[in-house]
Protein backbone atom coordinates (compact mmCIF):
# COMPACT_ATOMS: atom_id res chain seq x y z
CA UNK A 1 0.00 0.00 0.00
CA UNK A 2 2.91 2.50 0.70
CA UNK A 3 3.65 2.09 -3.11
CA UNK A 4 0.35 3.98 -3.38
CA UNK A 5 1.20 6.55 -0.92
CA UNK A 6 0.99 9.79 -3.06
CA UNK A 7 -2.03 9.16 -4.84
CA UNK A 8 -4.06 7.74 -1.87
CA UNK A 9 -3.01 10.99 0.25
CA UNK A 10 -4.09 12.98 -2.76
CA UNK A 11 -7.32 11.42 -2.55
CA UNK A 12 -7.04 11.96 1.46
CA UNK A 13 -7.06 15.22 1.50
CA UNK A 14 -10.02 15.70 -1.42
CA UNK A 15 -12.02 14.12 0.66
CA UNK A 16 -12.20 11.04 -1.84
CA UNK A 17 -13.93 7.63 -1.15
CA UNK A 18 -12.18 4.92 -2.84
CA UNK A 19 -12.41 0.70 -2.64
CA UNK A 20 -9.65 -0.90 -2.16
CA UNK A 21 -9.08 -4.73 -3.40
CA UNK A 22 -6.61 -6.41 -1.76
CA UNK A 23 -4.59 -9.73 -2.35
CA UNK A 24 -5.70 -11.76 1.23
CA UNK A 25 -4.73 -15.15 -0.41
CA UNK A 26 -2.69 -16.80 -2.86
CA UNK A 27 -2.23 -20.24 -4.25
CA UNK A 28 0.34 -22.18 -6.79
CA UNK A 29 1.72 -19.70 -9.35
CA UNK A 30 0.65 -16.35 -9.13
CA UNK A 31 2.50 -13.17 -9.87
CA UNK A 32 1.78 -10.84 -6.84
CA UNK A 33 1.75 -11.78 -2.96
CA UNK A 34 -0.96 -11.00 0.05
CA UNK A 35 -1.03 -7.54 0.56
CA UNK A 36 -0.75 -6.54 -3.17
CA UNK A 37 -3.48 -3.94 -3.19
CA UNK A 38 -5.67 -1.82 -6.19
CA UNK A 39 -7.48 1.42 -5.33
CA UNK A 40 -10.31 2.62 -7.42
CA UNK A 41 -11.72 6.21 -7.02
CA UNK A 42 -15.86 6.76 -8.22
CA UNK A 43 -14.47 8.36 -11.48
CA UNK A 44 -12.68 5.27 -12.36
CA UNK A 45 -9.02 6.35 -11.83
CA UNK A 46 -7.16 3.17 -10.92
CA UNK A 47 -4.19 2.49 -8.95
CA UNK A 48 -1.93 0.00 -8.54
CA UNK A 49 -2.24 -3.89 -9.30
CA UNK A 50 -3.19 -7.27 -8.02
CA UNK A 51 -2.07 -9.33 -10.43
CA UNK A 52 0.35 -7.83 -13.46
CA UNK A 53 -3.32 -7.70 -15.88
CA UNK A 54 -4.97 -11.13 -15.37
CA UNK A 55 -7.64 -9.89 -13.35
CA UNK A 56 -7.50 -6.19 -13.08
CA UNK A 57 -10.97 -5.45 -15.48
CA UNK A 58 -13.29 -7.81 -13.18
CA UNK A 59 -11.91 -6.16 -10.07
CA UNK A 60 -12.89 -2.83 -11.59
CA UNK A 61 -16.11 -3.75 -11.59
CA UNK A 62 -16.29 -5.09 -8.11
CA UNK A 63 -14.73 -2.27 -7.00
CA UNK A 64 -17.38 0.33 -8.78
CA UNK A 65 -19.97 -1.90 -7.54
CA UNK A 66 -19.07 -1.87 -3.69
CA UNK A 67 -18.26 1.68 -3.63
CA UNK A 68 -22.26 1.83 -4.59
CA UNK A 69 -23.16 -0.51 -2.13
CA UNK A 70 -20.66 0.17 0.51
CA UNK A 71 -20.58 -3.72 1.28
CA UNK A 72 -17.44 -5.79 1.36
CA UNK A 73 -17.33 -8.62 -1.36
CA UNK A 74 -14.58 -11.48 -1.25
CA UNK A 75 -13.88 -12.38 -4.56
CA UNK A 76 -11.69 -16.12 -5.60
CA UNK A 77 -10.05 -15.67 -9.29
CA UNK A 78 -8.41 -18.60 -10.69
CA UNK A 79 -7.48 -20.55 -13.75
CA UNK A 80 -10.41 -21.11 -15.92
CA UNK A 81 -10.07 -24.48 -18.78
CA UNK A 82 -12.93 -23.17 -20.45
CA UNK A 83 -11.66 -19.98 -21.31
CA UNK A 84 -8.22 -19.73 -20.04
CA UNK A 85 -7.91 -15.61 -20.99
CA UNK A 86 -11.29 -14.65 -19.75
CA UNK A 87 -11.53 -13.75 -16.26
CA UNK A 88 -9.24 -15.76 -14.65
CA UNK A 89 -4.98 -16.61 -13.93
CA UNK A 90 -3.68 -18.16 -16.98
CA UNK A 91 -0.23 -18.79 -14.68
CA UNK A 92 -2.69 -21.44 -13.02
CA UNK A 93 -2.59 -19.66 -9.58
CA UNK A 94 -5.66 -18.45 -7.63
CA UNK A 95 -6.19 -14.94 -5.96
CA UNK A 96 -8.54 -14.20 -2.75
CA UNK A 97 -9.55 -10.50 -3.39
CA UNK A 98 -11.21 -8.71 -0.51
CA UNK A 99 -12.80 -5.26 -2.01
CA UNK A 100 -13.93 -2.32 0.68
CA UNK A 101 -14.92 0.69 0.18
CA UNK A 102 -12.63 3.53 2.11
CA UNK A 103 -14.93 5.92 3.57
CA UNK A 104 -13.23 9.87 4.24
CA UNK A 105 -13.20 8.52 7.97
CA UNK A 106 -11.02 5.53 7.89
CA UNK A 107 -8.54 8.45 5.83
CA UNK A 108 -6.84 8.69 9.03
CA UNK A 109 -6.61 4.66 9.61
CA UNK A 110 -5.05 4.33 6.39
CA UNK A 111 -2.53 7.21 6.67
CA UNK A 112 -0.83 5.69 9.77
CA UNK A 113 0.41 3.41 7.35
CA UNK A 114 1.07 5.44 4.55
CA UNK A 115 4.21 7.51 6.13
CA UNK A 116 7.32 5.64 5.31
CA UNK A 117 9.58 4.23 8.07
CA UNK A 118 6.76 3.87 10.89
CA UNK A 119 6.38 0.11 11.89
CA UNK A 120 2.75 -0.53 11.96
CA UNK A 121 -0.01 -3.15 11.63
CA UNK A 122 -2.85 -2.53 9.05
CA UNK A 123 -5.86 -4.95 10.58
CA UNK A 124 -8.76 -5.83 8.42
CA UNK A 125 -12.16 -7.16 9.84
CA UNK A 126 -12.78 -9.85 7.18
CA UNK A 127 -16.80 -9.54 8.21
CA UNK A 128 -17.26 -6.24 8.27
CA UNK A 129 -14.51 -4.16 6.42
CA UNK A 130 -13.34 -2.27 10.23
CA UNK A 131 -10.16 -1.07 9.85
CA UNK A 132 -7.84 -0.57 12.79
CA UNK A 133 -3.91 0.31 12.50
CA UNK A 134 -1.64 -0.40 15.16
CA UNK A 135 1.77 0.63 16.05
CA UNK A 136 4.00 -0.97 18.72
CA UNK A 137 2.54 1.38 21.24
CA UNK A 138 -0.73 3.06 20.22
CA UNK A 139 -3.21 1.90 17.52
CA UNK A 140 -6.43 4.03 15.74
CA UNK A 141 -9.62 2.62 14.94
CA UNK A 142 -12.56 2.78 12.81
CA UNK A 143 -15.82 1.05 13.47
CA UNK A 144 -17.60 -0.11 9.99
CA UNK A 145 -21.01 0.41 9.49
CA UNK A 146 -22.44 -2.54 10.22
CA UNK A 147 -19.80 -3.23 13.71
CA UNK A 148 -20.78 -1.88 16.66
CA UNK A 149 -18.27 -3.80 18.51
CA UNK A 150 -14.74 -2.61 19.70
CA UNK A 151 -11.47 -4.28 18.68
CA UNK A 152 -10.82 -6.69 21.38
CA UNK A 153 -7.51 -7.14 23.04
CA UNK A 154 -6.43 -10.29 20.83
CA UNK A 155 -6.70 -8.67 18.08
CA UNK A 156 -4.59 -6.18 19.07
CA UNK A 157 -1.85 -8.87 20.65
CA UNK A 158 -2.06 -10.81 17.31
CA UNK A 159 -1.30 -7.82 15.22
CA UNK A 160 1.44 -6.56 16.92
CA UNK A 161 3.12 -9.82 17.35
CA UNK A 162 2.98 -10.02 13.84
CA UNK A 163 4.14 -6.65 13.46
CA UNK A 164 7.09 -7.34 15.24
CA UNK A 165 7.76 -10.59 13.38
CA UNK A 166 7.05 -8.76 10.11
CA UNK A 167 4.66 -10.97 8.74
CA UNK A 168 1.27 -10.64 6.94
CA UNK A 169 -1.52 -13.22 6.57
CA UNK A 170 -5.44 -13.73 7.20
CA UNK A 171 -5.68 -15.38 10.68
CA UNK A 172 -8.97 -16.14 12.74
CA UNK A 173 -8.25 -15.14 16.48
CA UNK A 174 -10.50 -16.29 19.43
CA UNK A 175 -12.18 -13.32 21.86
CA UNK A 176 -13.99 -15.06 24.51
CA UNK A 177 -16.61 -16.60 22.86
CA UNK A 178 -16.42 -15.59 19.59
CA UNK A 179 -13.82 -15.61 16.50
CA UNK A 180 -12.42 -12.59 14.28
CA UNK A 181 -11.44 -13.40 11.06
CA UNK A 182 -8.77 -10.45 9.97
CA UNK A 183 -5.77 -9.98 7.49
CA UNK A 184 -3.52 -8.11 8.88
CA UNK A 185 -0.54 -6.54 6.81
CA UNK A 186 2.57 -5.30 8.77
CA UNK A 187 4.45 -2.47 7.31
CA UNK A 188 7.93 -2.63 8.55
CA UNK A 189 11.12 -0.23 7.97
CA UNK A 190 12.32 -0.02 4.82
CA UNK A 191 15.58 -2.97 4.76
CA UNK A 192 19.17 -0.82 4.99
CA UNK A 193 21.57 -1.03 1.76
CA UNK A 194 24.60 0.23 3.29
CA UNK A 195 27.73 0.92 0.18
CA UNK A 196 31.25 1.71 1.35
CA UNK A 197 33.01 3.64 -1.43
CA UNK A 198 31.96 6.66 -3.81
CA UNK A 199 32.27 5.55 -7.40
CA UNK A 200 30.64 5.57 -10.68
CA UNK A 201 29.20 2.12 -9.77
CA UNK A 202 28.02 3.16 -6.52
CA UNK A 203 25.98 5.95 -8.49
CA UNK A 204 24.10 3.65 -10.27
CA UNK A 205 24.04 1.05 -7.35
CA UNK A 206 21.60 3.93 -5.12
CA UNK A 207 19.59 4.19 -7.92
CA UNK A 208 18.98 0.20 -8.23
CA UNK A 209 19.00 -0.25 -4.53
CA UNK A 210 16.04 2.52 -4.11
CA UNK A 211 14.25 0.93 -6.97
CA UNK A 212 14.23 -2.22 -4.97
CA UNK A 213 12.75 -0.40 -1.49
CA UNK A 214 16.63 -0.21 0.02
CA UNK A 215 17.42 3.25 2.59
CA UNK A 216 20.57 3.38 1.03
CA UNK A 217 23.61 4.83 2.93
CA UNK A 218 26.91 5.50 1.48
CA UNK A 219 29.79 5.68 3.87
CA UNK A 220 33.17 7.08 2.06
CA UNK A 221 36.24 8.10 3.63
CA UNK A 222 37.55 10.54 1.56
CA UNK A 223 35.21 13.98 2.14
CA UNK A 224 36.16 15.08 -1.84
CA UNK A 225 34.21 12.02 -3.04
CA UNK A 226 31.28 11.93 -0.63
CA UNK A 227 29.51 14.25 -2.13
CA UNK A 228 25.70 13.93 -1.87
CA UNK A 229 25.16 16.01 -5.29
CA UNK A 230 26.80 13.13 -7.03
CA UNK A 231 24.85 10.18 -5.38
CA UNK A 232 21.45 11.31 -5.52
CA UNK A 233 19.92 7.74 -5.02
CA UNK A 234 21.34 7.44 -1.93
CA UNK A 235 19.31 8.46 1.53
CA UNK A 236 22.51 9.85 3.37
CA UNK A 237 25.97 10.34 2.67
CA UNK A 238 28.38 9.30 5.68
CA UNK A 239 31.83 10.25 5.52
CA UNK A 240 33.49 8.05 8.17
CA UNK A 241 36.02 5.18 8.12
CA UNK A 242 34.15 2.15 7.09
CA UNK A 243 34.63 -0.33 9.67
CA UNK A 244 34.35 2.27 12.10
CA UNK A 245 31.06 3.43 11.03
CA UNK A 246 30.06 -0.11 10.39
CA UNK A 247 30.56 -0.98 13.97
CA UNK A 248 28.32 1.74 15.48
CA UNK A 249 25.57 1.83 12.65
CA UNK A 250 22.59 -0.53 13.66
CA UNK A 251 21.65 -3.56 10.89
CA UNK A 252 19.60 -6.05 10.89
CA UNK A 253 18.76 -9.76 9.74
CA UNK A 254 17.63 -7.70 6.11
CA UNK A 255 20.44 -5.41 5.55
CA UNK A 256 22.69 -5.83 2.56
CA UNK A 257 26.33 -4.37 2.52
CA UNK A 258 28.28 -3.72 -0.91
CA UNK A 259 31.68 -3.12 -0.54
CA UNK A 260 32.91 -1.19 -3.70
CA UNK A 261 36.20 0.57 -2.48
CA UNK A 262 38.75 -1.93 -3.97
CA UNK A 263 41.16 -0.68 -1.87
CA UNK A 264 43.04 -3.04 0.81
CA UNK A 265 43.22 -0.73 3.35
CA UNK A 266 39.48 -0.08 3.33
CA UNK A 267 37.94 -3.66 2.61
CA UNK A 268 39.82 -6.15 5.17
CA UNK A 269 38.69 -3.84 7.81
CA UNK A 270 35.25 -3.25 6.95
CA UNK A 271 34.38 -7.13 5.74
CA UNK A 272 36.33 -8.52 8.82
CA UNK A 273 33.45 -6.38 10.63
CA UNK A 274 30.62 -7.12 8.23
CA UNK A 275 31.20 -11.28 8.10
CA UNK A 276 30.40 -11.09 11.43
CA UNK A 277 27.27 -9.64 11.54
CA UNK A 278 23.40 -11.06 10.85
CA UNK A 279 22.94 -9.59 8.14
CA UNK A 280 21.61 -11.10 4.61
CA UNK A 281 23.97 -9.94 2.47
CA UNK A 282 27.67 -9.22 2.12
CA UNK A 283 29.42 -8.59 -1.40
CA UNK A 284 33.04 -6.86 -2.61
CA UNK A 285 34.04 -5.49 -6.12
CA UNK A 286 36.95 -6.43 -7.77
CA UNK A 287 38.35 -9.37 -9.94
CA UNK A 288 38.98 -12.65 -8.96
CA UNK A 289 42.90 -12.24 -8.38
CA UNK A 290 42.15 -9.32 -6.18
CA UNK A 291 39.47 -11.61 -4.31
CA UNK A 292 42.12 -14.36 -3.65
CA UNK A 293 44.43 -12.10 -2.15
CA UNK A 294 41.49 -10.24 -0.28
CA UNK A 295 40.57 -13.57 0.97
CA UNK A 296 44.22 -14.46 2.36
CA UNK A 297 44.00 -11.25 4.25
CA UNK A 298 41.06 -11.98 5.87
CA UNK A 299 42.14 -14.97 7.19
CA UNK A 300 45.15 -13.36 8.24
CA UNK A 301 42.69 -11.09 10.11
CA UNK A 302 40.81 -14.10 11.51
CA UNK A 303 38.15 -13.71 9.41
CA UNK A 304 36.96 -18.21 9.61
CA UNK A 305 36.19 -20.80 6.69
CA UNK A 306 32.39 -20.61 7.57
CA UNK A 307 32.34 -16.72 7.54
CA UNK A 308 33.83 -16.49 4.37
CA UNK A 309 31.56 -18.71 2.98
CA UNK A 310 28.87 -15.75 3.70
CA UNK A 311 31.09 -13.31 1.35
CA UNK A 312 29.93 -12.75 -2.37
CA UNK A 313 33.34 -11.79 -4.10
CA UNK A 314 33.58 -10.75 -7.08
CA UNK A 315 30.17 -9.11 -6.47
CA UNK A 316 27.17 -9.84 -8.36
CA UNK A 317 26.26 -12.61 -11.60
CA UNK A 318 27.38 -12.76 -14.00
CA UNK A 319 25.73 -10.71 -16.97
CA UNK A 320 28.66 -10.24 -19.32
CA UNK A 321 28.01 -6.35 -18.40
CA UNK A 322 30.52 -3.74 -18.47
CA UNK A 323 29.06 -0.12 -17.68
CA UNK A 324 28.31 0.89 -13.79
CA UNK A 325 24.76 0.95 -14.89
CA UNK A 326 25.08 -3.27 -15.80
CA UNK A 327 26.89 -3.99 -12.89
CA UNK A 328 24.51 -2.47 -10.84
CA UNK A 329 22.05 -4.65 -12.01
CA UNK A 330 24.09 -7.79 -11.65
CA UNK A 331 24.92 -6.76 -8.00
CA UNK A 332 21.11 -6.20 -7.68
CA UNK A 333 20.00 -9.33 -9.43
CA UNK A 334 22.43 -11.59 -7.21
CA UNK A 335 20.54 -9.61 -3.85
CA UNK A 336 16.97 -10.54 -5.34
CA UNK A 337 18.45 -13.94 -5.54
CA UNK A 338 20.15 -14.45 -2.09
CA UNK A 339 16.64 -12.82 -0.88
CA UNK A 340 14.94 -14.83 -2.03
CA UNK A 341 15.86 -18.38 -2.48
CA UNK A 342 16.66 -18.22 -6.79
CA UNK A 343 18.80 -20.23 -8.34
CA UNK A 344 19.89 -16.82 -10.48
CA UNK A 345 19.51 -19.42 -13.52
CA UNK A 346 17.72 -18.60 -16.59
CA UNK A 347 14.01 -19.59 -16.22
CA UNK A 348 13.93 -20.87 -19.54
CA UNK A 349 16.93 -23.70 -18.18
CA UNK A 350 15.01 -24.70 -14.93
CA UNK A 351 11.32 -25.90 -14.64
CA UNK A 352 10.67 -25.24 -10.88
CA UNK A 353 7.19 -22.84 -10.36
CA UNK A 354 8.06 -19.06 -11.38
CA UNK A 355 6.63 -18.06 -8.67
CA UNK A 356 6.87 -19.98 -5.25
CA UNK A 357 3.69 -21.24 -3.46
CA UNK A 358 3.22 -18.55 -1.34
CA UNK A 359 -0.33 -19.33 0.18
CA UNK A 360 0.14 -18.32 3.75
CA UNK A 361 -0.39 -21.20 6.47
CA UNK A 362 -2.53 -18.89 8.28
CA UNK A 363 -5.10 -18.69 5.57
CA UNK A 364 -6.00 -22.80 6.12
CA UNK A 365 -8.51 -21.46 8.99
CA UNK A 366 -10.01 -18.45 7.01
CA UNK A 367 -14.30 -19.75 6.76
CA UNK A 368 -15.67 -19.72 3.30
CA UNK A 369 -18.02 -16.85 4.06
CA UNK A 370 -18.83 -14.98 6.99
CA UNK A 371 -22.20 -13.29 7.73
CA UNK A 372 -22.33 -9.68 6.79
CA UNK A 373 -20.00 -10.25 4.15
CA UNK A 374 -21.26 -10.98 0.52
CA UNK A 375 -19.25 -13.42 -1.37
CA UNK A 376 -18.99 -14.21 -5.14
CA UNK A 377 -17.17 -16.80 -6.83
Amino acid sequence: MRALAGQLSHWHAERVEYALATVVAVRGSAPRAIGAVMAVDAAGNVRGSLSGGCVEGEVLQVCQEVLVTGTPVRRRFGYEDADAFAVGLTCGGELDVFVQRVTVAEHRVVEAVLAEDVPVALVRDLDTGALLSVTRTEMTTTVGAADTRTWPAAVVQRARAMLEAGASGVCTVGCGTEERTVLVESFTTRPRMIVFGSTDFTVALCRVGALLGYRVTVCEARPAFADPARLPGADEVVVAWPHRYLRDTPVDGRTVICVLTHDPKFDIPVLAEALRLPVAYVGAMGSRRADRERRAHLRDAGVGERELRRLHSPIGLELGGRTPEETAVAIAAEIVAVRNGGSARPLSATDRAIHPDTADRQTADMPAARPGIRESA
